[in-house]
């Protein structure tokens, strides 16, 4: 535990405020030109079950920090979990060791001192669950529980999760700005399998969320990923065809994952991105659009200022199709010559473009296609946009379900995909950090049998 720290809450952020004010000032006496420091800490408790018998409960107490220093343009970092006087100063004098030895780099250092955010608002991100430990395993029994009455197809479970975290991080640097927030997360995962004569599938589902009171209620999770799991028998593949797909919303998000991926500077400068030079192109149809919005209260990834101590802002990305800005820490600004985004760390709550039109309407003006609603494997290449994946979901005739899919895989290439993006549904997943409903695609590669 942290000196003068007792809790991950709001009133640890003064403790933490004072760790990295040591650090600073440790940095600045061994001889750092200038300094960057975050320090955390976190607690957590998750309790699983398997089969109606408890198989863990876990309690984390992470704690530590990670220090940037500079000597002029000669960069250092190191990290440690420790945090008494002998190990801040060895941390310190490790980064500053591994400074001296890089070469320079023009674009390194901190952001100018005139960028710092000025202004951290509240964003009402904490939300305690106070969750005892025979609590949560109750809950997860529960959940259990109410997947195995939903079907008698449900014949084993692959785990059942109860989780609650909290914690409290706090940035400064040696231009003066220190800003610091505490967080809560809290989610409950269901996951189980069903059988059917000779086949066996299995299937989830959860809930993620700031506050545990928005959760949904462990039946309805547990009911939900039978309901999943007993939809999967019967699974089979289709023969290869080109078809339209409907990306289900659980696994939409990861389109747009991959578009700000492209659009990161890191991938940019390294020109290790099909979006290299994109800037202003048109990339989607001219009625979508996708927008970060940091500060939105309770956000899964709100947060007021930047990995670089930048105060953060909504702003488009797509504008009515086009490409309007890349996404840009510091850093990797300098070296495309653009200024910070005010991206250091990422995007937070990205949120996309969607119709009125709920998935049942998105299948019906599919007509003939897939449904996927599972994505295995990392097939993307990031330098020609080529994409492919392995796919489970269901084939879809004349707007209705027919048949579970498995063994599957979708093909295309990411600048098409985008171009031939024909809906985005109302059925938005609040469960991440991009909020999308499920997406109609007019054509792709399906190779099966």
């Amino acid at each position: 535990m942290m000196k003068g720290v007792e809790q991950s809450g709001p009133a640890a952020i003064a403790g933490l405020e004072a760790q990295v004010g040591h650090i600073l000032d440790e940095a600045k006496r061994q001889g750092a030109s200038a300094c960057e420091v975050a320090v955390s800490l976190q607690d957590g408790l998750t309790a699983s079950v398997r089969q109606r018998e408890v198989e863990s409960v876990e309690f984390i107490r992470d704690q530590g920090f990670s220090i940037s220093v500079y000597c002029g343009q000669r960069k250092g970092s190191a990290s440690t979990t420790l945090m008494g006087p002998d190990a801040i100063r060895e941390t310190v004098s490790a980064a500053l060791a591994i400074a001296r030895h890089t070469s320079e780099d023009d674009c390194a250092g901190l952001a100018d001192a005139q960028l710092m955010a000025r202004e951290l608002p509240d964003l009402d991100l904490w939300h305690p669950w106070e969750l005892s430990p025979e609590r949560a395993i109750e809950l997860a029994l529960e959940c259990e529980a109410a997947a195995f009455a939903a079907d008698k197809r449900i014949s084993n479970a692959d785990g059942t999760s109860v989780d609650t975290s909290s914690g409290c991080t706090v940035y400064g640097n040696s231009h003066g700005f220190m800003g610091g927030y505490a967080a809560t997360s809290h989610s409950i995962s269901c996951v189980m399998i069903a059988g059917e004569g000779e086949q066996m599938q299995r299937d989830y589902w959860y809930d993620h969320g700031r506050q545990a009171s928005a959760l949904d209620n462990v039946q309805a999770i547990g009911r939900k990923a039978a309901e999943r799991t007993v939809s999967r028998l019967g699974a089979r593949p289709v023969p290869t065809c080109s078809v339209p797909v409907v990306f289900a919303a659980e696994v939409a998000g990861g389109l747009f994952g991959h578009l700000m991926g492209a659009i990161a500077g890191g991938s940019l400068y390294r020109k290790a991105s099909f979006l290299l030079d994109a800037l202003g192109e048109p990339l989607f149809p001219d009625w979508f659009s996708l927008d970060e919005r940091p500060l939105l209260r309770g956000g899964l990834s709100s947060s007021a200022f930047d990995g670089d101590g930048l105060a953060t802002r909504e702003q488009p990305f797509i504008k009515d199709g086009q490409l309007v800005s890349y996404m840009l820490s510091t850093y990797s600004g300098r070296k495309l010559g653009m200024p910070s985004t005010a991206n250091a760390g990422g995007a937070r709550n990205l949120f996309v473009s969607h119709g009125q039109h709920d998935l049942a309407s998105l299948l019906k003006q599919m007509g003939t296609g897939l449904l996927v609603t599972e994505l295995m494997g990392q097939g993307l290449n990031m330098v020609t946009g080529d994409y492919s994946r392995g796919a489970g979901g269901y084939w879809v005739e004349n707007g209705e379900i027919q048949f579970p899919v498995q063994e599957v895989t979708i093909a295309g290439n990411l600048r098409d995909m985008y171009r031939n993006l024909v809906a985005i549904g109302s059925d938005l997943d609040k469960r991440g950090s991009i909020r999308t409903g499920s997406v109609l695609l007019e054509q792709m590669k399906v190779a099966g049998s």
